[in-house]
């Protein structure tokens, strides 16, 4: 039917009132050159720095540089379909991930988006990367305990919530084992985990998530990988991205653990996008805002004050040494912002100690703050004791003969060494912990042949667990060791120690 020019006209008149002027205004700009990850833009004249821009292809990128006639933009996927000339527009955002407990369990890229074949992540919050770090008002002191369940750290090194430790060491020493470990003893605490996987090989990756799966902590866990095979930029802003995810619950009242594993991959992914927009370079080839960029990555972890929720993000950094090289330019630098470190070493690593951790050079300098009194006061001497051992033992290499005080320390040290051994993904509760260095530290295993002393602690903590359950319980409640807890212990340790001579 056709219409009459009556309802035509009416038609125009409705559209004509309806009608809104919508003007978009974008500030765009063009590619004037793009390889390696790297964007060089002319026309963006109202860019802000880290503003995140918009390429042909669903592509995003991030303004690094801004410069006269240009801004320099890493690209936060592939280059290849981005050609000279394309359109660049600015957003008005800086990159932003999804964050909360809809990301448990999962495994993420670098942006926040799922790679682990589970389908999309209902997020209902996102935040910014980057953001500010608590200020001192904000903050309050690290004193509560995040027990790892390693003996050697939560004795001698103890990590508190909101602190930042340090694990360093050479490659294949132990540093990530460290931190699966401290993952899965986190099983009863409430401790929500965050791993960043920075350039490392898919297949390692898909380990560690094989393991926390194995051992049921992948629902307290996000994993967030940015490996060796992906873009610098991406390797980059994965350690920020996991930082926003752990600040999620720092300031809902949570407390969640973040590890970088590892920076040293980071500063190089950083290095390479540095160079490749022409930075200039200074120590080792590292642009000179290399300490900036980890300090203010480490700053927001933080233990906030009651009124804000007490809640906490604890970091755990990661750097790979080369051949011990301790001094070179970014262990030195993540030492300096770091409240504390755990070294790693080859020697005691090869020689089957391990956990690998040098009692001598490793340190928390928040000290006994981060544990509880019962520890606080069996491990008390056990740094002491440990110490005086190394250097008698270097002295005694010279075969000259010992007087017995001298005998019974050697014999008193070597039995503390196998005490603090401690297998893989094995983590000890505290209550079993505190038991087991009492029971070292007052000699009750100086008669113990040293290759028993491991068989040793396996039985008696069994024992301990059949028979005087209530005493493990106690400590646990209490936090502390009275007289009265003291006495039970020693009557109990006395009681299984006949057992096990009968044994033999």
């Amino acid at each position: 039917m056709a219409l009459a020019s009556t309802d035509i006209t009416s038609i125009i008149k409705k559209e004509i009132e309806g009608y809104e002027e919508k003007l978009k205004l974008e500030n765009v700009g063009h590619v004037m050159q793009v390889g390696d990850g790297v964007a060089r833009i002319y026309g963006l004249d109202d860019c802000l720095s880290s503003e995140l821009l918009e390429f042909p292809e669903n592509v995003y990128g991030i303004a690094m540089n801004l410069e006269e006639d240009n801004v320099g933009a890493i690209l936060l996927g592939s280059d290849e379909k981005i050609r000279e000339g394309d359109i660049v527009k600015t957003t008005g955002k800086i990159v932003q991930v999804p964050v909360g407990k809809a990301l448990l369990g999962r495994v993420v890229n670098a942006l926040g988006q799922p790679i682990d074949g589970k389908g999309p992540i209902a997020a209902d919050h996102y935040r910014p990367i980057e953001g500010p770090s608590p200020n001192v008002v904000e903050r309050q002191p690290v004193k509560e305990p995040l027990q790892t369940g390693i003996k050697a750290i939560d004795a001698m090194i103890p990590i508190g919530r909101g602190q930042r430790e340090l694990i360093i060491g050479d490659r294949q020493t132990g540093k990530t084992a460290i931190l699966i470990d401290t993952i899965i003893n986190q099983r009863e605490s409430g401790v929500y985990c965050i791993y960043v996987a920075i350039g490392q090989k898919m297949s390692t990756v898909a380990d560690v998530v094989k393991t926390l799966e194995d051992y049921k902590v992948m629902d307290l866990s996000i994993v967030v990988v940015a490996s060796a095979s992906d873009p610098a930029p991406l390797q980059y802003i994965a350690p920020y991205a996991g930082c926003a995810m752990g600040e999620y619950f720092r300031d809902n009242g949570m407390h969640a653990v973040v590890m970088y594993d590892d920076l040293y991959k980071h500063a190089i992914a950083y290095r390479q996008i540095s160079l490749l927009l022409r930075r200039p370079p200074g120590r080792e080839a590292f642009p000179g805002d290399i300490f900036n960029i980890h300090s203010r990555l480490l700053e927001r972890a933080a233990k906030l004050n009651n009124e804000l929720g007490g809640g906490s993000l604890t970091a755990l950094p990661v750097v790979e040494t080369q051949a011990g090289d301790y001094s070179a330019y970014i262990p030195t630098n993540v030492i300096s912002i770091t409240d504390g470190q755990i070294y790693l070493e080859s020697d005691l690593f090869n020689a089957g100690i391990r956990p690998a951790i040098s009692v001598g050079l490793s340190v928390s300098r928040v000290g006994g703050n981060a544990q509880i009194p019962a520890m606080k006061k069996v491990a008390g001497t056990l740094r002491l004791t440990l110490a005086q051992y190394r250097e008698l033992a270097s002295f005694a290499q010279f075969g000259s003969e010992l007087d017995k005080f001298t005998q019974a320390q050697l014999a008193k040290g070597s039995r503390l060494v196998e005490v603090l051994k401690q297998p893989q993904y094995a983590p000890v509760p505290v209550e079993d912990q505190i038991m087991t260095i009492f029971a070292g530290i007052n000699g009750y295993l100086d008669d113990v042949a040293v290759d028993k002393v491991r068989i040793f602690e396996k039985e008696f903590l069994k024992f301990m667990k059949e028979k005087y359950a209530a005493i493990g319980i106690e400590i646990r409640e209490k936090k502390k060791l009275d007289p009265e807890i003291t006495n039970k212990l020693e009557n109990a340790i006395k009681e299984f120690k006949q057992t096990f001579a009968k044994k033999g």
